[in-house]
């Protein structure tokens, strides 16, 4: 069995995860690989990503006196085929300050197929200087199987309140639960020209237009303003895979771009190459 995962497994790099699901692969690509075939890894990460789902996790500290914990909080995924394992909480993509008062944080948490999500586990180690945490709510997008559910808490995580657990079980408020159409992945791979002062830090974007007039929303290529000072650069091949709503089978056209600001925020684009697997898996 070969499980490739070329990704990183830290809190600064990436989705922020430290720990990574693999989903085996045939032999035949991991051969292409050492033969530098660039097009079969290519593909070989379209395949991961139509495996797996990404969730985006929004987990609301509530607004009472010593509501937030210093604690380390995890969270167990259930679905109706299996479950995600214990997943740590630990790269917040809205505060620097993880779970304070009042505040909501918002995590990657990427899984293979766990089926229709059920219900969720979540608590905190109880380490710390100011451990007891009120959980208010959680709310879980998955794109990839167009859902998004609330999942109500509104009790304390605290070994001195309420009935002093320091995990809960939660199930989602069916009545909150939103559908929309499954988003699919697509590989973007863009091309920075090679003259001089081509590269940028800049935040770079991209919307995709389909036939009819559908298009997709507004998406940012880089996860974190390390990743935008880490690609773009002058002469180079940067490649992401990203969810995005399905376009259909032809791209009529792409609107790229960035928002400017920083130091060296001036880009020369070259080309932008884009790839999806078609519902048979081609």
């Amino acid at each position: 069995y070969y499980f490739p995962c070329q990704r990183w497994l830290a809190v600064e790099e990436d989705d922020g995860q430290i720990v990574r699901e693999l989903v085996p692969v045939d032999e035949a690509f991991v051969k292409k690989d050492s033969e530098n075939d660039g097009q079969s890894l290519a593909t070989l990460g379209l395949e991961q990503k139509a495996k797996s789902t990404t969730y985006t996790v929004k987990v609301k500290t509530g607004d009472k006196k010593n509501a937030g914990t210093d604690a380390n909080v995890f969270i167990t995924l259930y679905g109706s085929k299996d479950d995600t394992g214990i997943v740590s909480l630990k790269a917040s993509k809205t505060n620097k300050n993880k779970f304070e008062r009042g505040k909501v944080d918002e995590f990657t948490v990427e899984s293979v197929d766990i089926g229709d999500l059920k219900k969720i586990k979540i608590g905190h180690d109880n380490k710390g200087n100011s451990t007891g945490w009120f959980l208010e709510w959680v709310e879980i997008d998955a794109p990839s199987l167009g859902q998004c559910l609330k999942f109500p808490c509104g009790r304390w995580l605290d070994k001195s309140e309420d009935d002093g657990a320091i995990e809960r079980m939660i199930f989602p408020a069916e009545l909150q639960t939103t559908e929309y159409i499954p988003f699919v992945p697509y590989e973007i791979t863009v091309y920075t020209s090679d003259i001089f002062g081509a590269g940028t830090d800049a935040d770079v974007f991209i919307v995709l237009y389909g036939s009819d007039g559908i298009c997709t929303q507004q998406k940012s290529l880089c996860l974190n303003k390390r990743e935008q000072r880490m690609y773009f650069e002058r002469n180079s091949v940067n490649q992401f895979i990203v969810e995005l709503e399905d376009v259909g089978d032809i791209i009529e056209k792409i609107r790229i771009g960035h928002k400017g600001g920083g130091l060296n925020s001036g880009w020369h684009l070259d080309r932008v190459a884009i790839r999806r697997l078609l519902p048979n898996g081609k």
